[in-house]
């Protein structure tokens, strides 16, 4: 399995796993949004509580030349280190919500 099939199958499942411990109140619905076209990955919530809206995306991940990057992590879980667990090289994961300066003094890829 070539690299980027392999990625893409561990953020597709990471995501689920996630969608499937969410919200458990009905009036939110958590959407998982795969454009595996252009390899972006998101899980949003969506709907209605208390008379205001809900809506927000909690994950979002991408692939860009080679390397997995976490552009979001409204979790409270590392997930960086999930993915790592999940058999993605650190080397090949950005945390890009981190500037690209704080990123040098991590064991992530910079960029």
């Amino acid at each position: 399995m070539d690299k980027l099939k392999k990625y893409q199958q561990i953020i597709q499942q990471l995501l689920q796993e996630y969608a499937a411990i969410s919200s458990q109140d009905p009036e939110i619905e958590t959407q998982l949004i795969f454009d595996t076209e252009h390899h972006h990955y998101q899980l949003v919530n969506i709907g209605w509580k208390n008379q205001r809206r809900v809506y927000g995306c909690f994950l979002h991940l991408d692939i860009k030349d080679g390397k997995v990057w976490l552009q979001h992590n409204g979790t409270e879980n590392e997930v960086g280190e999930d993915l790592a667990n999940l058999g993605i090289p650190k080397q090949d994961i950005v945390i890009g919500f981190h500037s690209p300066f704080k990123r040098q003094f991590t064991d992530y890829a910079v960029g």
